[in-house]
């Protein structure tokens, strides 16, 4: 059986920006066979030929490798090699259709697109929604957040325009009915694509923000939107950021969690590099570091974070490609 381990991790002391560090550290083990009866929460680690639940059992993280992926139905038409997202609002499950490959970029591995995006809606109904000959969804699955507070769903999605690059995409389920509802200005060249990290109140302001990851393959910077009428506004930015390698299919390099229990949903993005893992804050409107751990081998898997041993506070849990995992803790 292959072996995963847990590494031991470090942290800097002091941040360049005065933010105050947070203690980050690890353990190392080794991946079990069979995961403890008693373990309540994991967290899930996609590698190549199957996953790695990371688990809190007595007091003590392990890793245990599950050899197969498991398996889900399908949507019918569902685009190859991308998956479905499923809700608990007014949004079941939505999913990427129409394979196109009139946008020959292949930053995601191969030069298939989606042309199109379905959703099943209330009561079982389902909405296709169809994009023009001018740009295709350059994405491996819609994600779902409820941008306006009205208590429910909208639907985020990477949309890219032909001759004008990736915009990050807002589509709303109103009246039964899917209809592209606000946009993010294109990155205005075609070929540049950018990654979604998650949609929270980042800020602290009321309003919820999407962020993002801007040409996460050439010196990314992490943007923020807002929804305003038909246009996602950009709110606050800090750059040297990269939340995806060119070719993969694994679009989870970044997770969103509140770090310092401030009550405000922090942000965990690789630097620019991938070399270091970066937890950082716009709280209060200002970009700060949190804390900054350097990963002891190319980041291979998504990062998740979750509080897996029931103290309150996050683990973060991600894979290297030597074949390893580490868990950090956070602390104050």
């Amino acid at each position: 059986m292959r072996k995963f381990f847990i590494l031991l991790a470090g942290l800097l002391s002091a941040l360049p920006n005065g933010a105050k560090a947070l203690e980050v550290t690890a353990h190392r083990i080794v991946a079990e066979a069979v995961a403890p009866e008693t373990a309540l929460n994991w967290m899930t680690l996609r590698v190549r030929d199957g996953v790695v639940r990371v688990i809190a059992d007595r007091g003590n993280f392990k890793a245990i490798r599950t050899p197969v992926m498991e398996k889900h139905d399908m949507p019918e038409g569902v685009l190859p090699d991308s998956g479905f997202t499923i809700g608990t609002r007014n949004i079941r499950n939505a999913w990427l259709t129409l394979p196109t490959r009139c946008y020959r970029h292949g930053a995601l591995g191969d030069s298939i697109e989606a042309g199109g995006l379905s959703a099943t809606l209330g009561l079982g109904r389902k909405s296709d929604l169809v994009l023009d000959q001018n740009s295709v969804f350059e994405d491996r699955i819609p994600r779902l957040a409820d941008m306006d507070g009205d208590g429910t769903d909208e639907i985020l999605v990477v949309r890219s325009f032909l001759d004008a690059g990736a915009a990050l995409t807002l589509i709303t389920a109103k009246g039964g009915r899917l209809a592209i509802a606000a946009s993010a200005e294109p990155i205005g060249m075609a070929n540049r694509w950018l990654n979604p990290v998650g949609a929270a109140d980042f800020d602290g302001d009321g309003r919820m923000e999407a962020a993002v990851v801007i040409t996460p393959h050439i010196g990314g910077t992490l943007q923020l939107y807002e929804w305003k009428g038909d246009k996602l506004v950009g709110d606050h930015s800090a750059y040297g950021f990269s939340n995806h390698s060119i070719g993969s299919r694994e679009l989870g390099l970044s997770t969103i969690t509140d770090l310092n229990a401030d009550g405000i949903t922090d942000m965990i993005v690789p630097d620019a590099g991938r070399g270091y893992l970066i937890g950082l804050t716009f709280a209060g409107g200002a970009y700060k570091e949190l804390f900054r751990h350097q990963m002891e081998g190319r980041l291979a898997t998504n990062v998740v974070a979750g509080d897996l041993d029931g103290d309150g506070r996050p683990e973060i849990a991600y894979g290297t490609g030597d074949g390893k995992v580490s868990i950090l803790t956070v602390r104050p």
